[in-house]
């Protein structure tokens, strides 16, 4: 029974070591495809419409920021 058990524990520790390390490995590509895109999209010399707005977001939201820190 003992060698079952430590065998049981190897498996359990490696399966989880691999479960984890390819669910980290799956979001790193992700977040660096998603980065990618937004370098590209950084770079066009025309504008989307969401980034636009996107950037209007952020310019209100700075600017309130900005006015409540000297109230």
């Amino acid at each position: 029974m003992s060698e079952f058990g430590i065998s049981a524990l190897f498996g359990l520790i490696l399966g989880f070591m691999f479960g984890v390390g390819c669910a980290f490995a799956v979001l790193y590509t992700i977040y660096l495809g998603g980065y990618k895109k937004a370098l590209e999209e950084g770079l066009l010399g025309r504008k989307s419409a969401r980034y636009i707005e996107s950037l209007e977001k952020v310019k209100t939201r700075l600017a309130k920021r900005k006015s409540s820190v000297f109230e």
